[in-house]
């Protein structure tokens, strides 16, 4: 995720990262641009068309059709970022359960060799998550003493936590928390699942292939037809305006694309990793 100070706003426009859609989009701008040219020069100079012509009256359509392609893309890029959001806030959550549960089995567990078993696997949760979530590999050996099993070795976060609930089980079985604390506990368990269920759910239904099918087929025939209509009044003109329109539209596709599945290497993805290693220093300094 891109680290940047909003208030520096001017510094925006002269500046070029990675991720700025300029750079994707620089060859299929040019190729626009030498498309408009083609066109601009068959109309004016070739076919010497004048300003009566029908042809002028394609901007209607544009005129018609602008209002339209602007509330598919305000609901595109609203949808996107709004997966994005929930993202971030499943993982605020997970921090926040994470802190909770570590502070819970710090008070509650008196050994230190059962807390320091705790002390490794609350925060490998949120790390096999973020792998998960990557479909990264992930080894059985996590640390010493801690091995995943190859029974659901397809699903490594359930496998944590079902190590952890096993271990919360066996102090209750030996009579080193109570009845009441294993409710407790298990409470915190539940959340962890649901927040990987909610990870999950955002990651594997993206958006209807037909929509996003369909709003890149609208901007392509929107843009290609411009130069057509726009070259009489514009004349060679039309050329750089149509590569600016392109570049706006085309980038909010992008822009959504991106942002649409956040927890994967994308400049603009949810800082999973960064996240995972702040909850480790968390839990080791709550559980000692």
């Amino acid at each position: 995720m891109i680290a940047y100070n909003p208030k520096e706003w001017f510094s925006f426009i002269f500046r070029f990262h990675k991720a700025d859609t300029f750079r994707k989009l620089l060859p299929l701008m040019i190729g626009i641009g030498v498309y408009s040219l083609g066109v601009a020069y068959l109309e004016l100079e070739y076919w010497k068309m004048s300003e009566s012509s029908h042809v002028k009256n394609i901007t209607v359509m544009h005129t018609l059709l602008g209002f339209v392609i602007s509330l598919l893309l305000v609901f595109r890029t609203n949808t996107a970022y709004d997966r994005w959001w929930e993202g971030r806030k499943a993982w605020g959550a997970l921090v926040n359960n994470s802190r909770n549960l570590a502070m819970k089995i710090a008070v509650m567990v008196k050994s230190n060799e059962d807390k320091e078993i705790f002390r490794k696997l609350i925060p490998a949760y949120s790390a096999v998550l973020n792998l998960h979530l990557k479909n990264v590999d992930v080894k059985h050996e996590l640390f010493d003493n801690a091995t995943l099993s190859d029974d659901h070795y397809k699903h490594k976060p359930n496998q944590i936590a079902k190590t952890i609930i096993a271990k919360i089980n066996e102090l209750y079985e030996q009579g080193k928390i109570t009845g009441d604390q294993l409710i407790v506990l298990n409470a915190e368990m539940q959340s962890l699942t649901d927040i990987c269920g909610i990870c999950e759910r955002i990651k594997n239904t993206p958006i209807p292939y037909s929509y996003s099918a369909f709003i890149k087929k609208f901007i392509f025939i929107y843009v290609m037809s411009l130069p057509f209509g726009y070259v009489f009044s514009l004349g060679y003109l039309v050329i750089p305006v149509v590569i600016v329109i392109f570049y706006v539209l085309a980038s909010l596709e992008l822009i959504a694309e991106e942002i649409e599945d956040p927890f994967g290497y994308d400049p603009n993805d949810l800082p999973t990793a960064r996240l995972a290693e702040m909850m480790q220093k968390n839990v080791e300094e709550l559980i000692y």
